[in-house]
């Protein structure tokens, strides 16, 4: 089967094509560029495709992600309607997601940062002691990723909340909550708020004031979901007032983020260069093996998302 490579920013058979040839010897890899014969290609490997990507492959079936995320995918003017969009279900990205997660939840957790400061002025000086459980937790996102992040914290003593638009049961880890009334409950317990929400209409900008003021006074963002999602004057706002007491950002709107920008030199924001968590190269050969798979069986692939919901 012949897939197509397509991205604007990224060198996909470079980063790819070796682990393809090992683990994926039945996909023929073509890249968007050359003069392949446009109506055999019936799946492609995209991340952030140009807007007419999709304009020669009358016969395509289905877009792989390199990633979990697949936004950049469904804003791609010419992606046709009834094309399957997968995204990559990595374990181990789960496991590097969490791990940057109780980084920060537990640098907040016992004042990190101003054992930090107190590094860099001389000072030696004890902090209060504060036990996990006083510190709760809300994660916006219940997936996979969301999922892990819940028993990994609750398993180091912290009481977890989990948010998503649709009800879902309470887990070991985490109490859930869902819908508008739900995220107003729980982010209002939370002392720390998660972000790993899928990009949306409906969650872009929900990192907001409205959010920021009903958390505890003095609260935490960790923010790993879209750059997008963030409302980025309403956090430095709630930084300046002591809303919020700091945040960790690992995505932005825009990326990367210009030296300009007030975020490099807030005292109060930890910065990492998109970061946080990484798909490895087989979990993306197998999912598009899997999903070639799929096709030559007419059904459909394992992990196509809903594109009404767009995840």
């Amino acid at each position: 089967m012949r897939c197509v490579l397509v991205s604007k920013s990224l060198d996909l058979r470079g980063y790819f094509g070796a682990e393809f040839a090992r683990s994926a010897p039945r996909i023929e890899l073509v890249d968007h560029t050359a003069d392949a014969t446009a109506e055999d290609v019936r799946l492609a490997l995209a991340w952030h495709p140009p807007d007419d990507a999709f304009e020669r492959y009358p016969n395509l079936q289905a877009v792989c992600s390199i990633a979990a995320g697949v936004d950049n995918i469904m804003a791609c003017p010419s992606l046709p309607p009834d094309v399957d969009v997968v995204r990559v279900v990595d374990p181990g990205q789960a496991q590097m997601m969490s791990g940057y997660i109780v980084w920060h939840v537990i640098g907040h957790q016992r004042g990190f940062a101003a054992f930090r400061a107190q590094q860099r002025d001389r000072i030696w000086r004890r902090g209060d002691q504060r036990r996990a459980r006083d510190v709760p937790v809300g994660i916006l996102g219940s997936g996979g990723i969301g999922q892990r992040v819940a028993a990994d914290l609750a398993q180091l003593g912290f009481p977890v909340m989990s948010w998503s638009r649709t009800a879902k049961p309470d887990s070991s880890a985490s109490r859930s909550f869902h819908g508008p009334a739900g995220l107003a409950a729980m982010v209002g317990e939370s002392e720390l708020l998660v972000n790993l929400l899928p990009l949306t209409p409906e969650t872009r900008g929900i990192l907001n004031d409205n959010l920021f003021s009903r958390m505890r006074r003095g609260g935490y963002l960790i923010q790993v979901g879209r750059g997008e999602h963030l409302v980025e004057a309403d956090l430095l706002a709630a930084l300046d007032c002591g809303q919020l007491s700091g945040a960790a950002l690992d995505v932005f709107a825009t990326e990367p983020l210009p030296q300009t920008h007030p975020f490099w030199d807030h005292p109060q924001i930890v910065i990492t260069p998109h970061d946080a968590s990484d798909v490895s190269i087989g979990a993306v050969a197998a999912t598009l093996a899997v999903t070639a798979e799929a096709i030559r069986a007419g059904q459909r692939p394992p992990h196509a998302i809903d594109r009404a919901r767009g995840y």
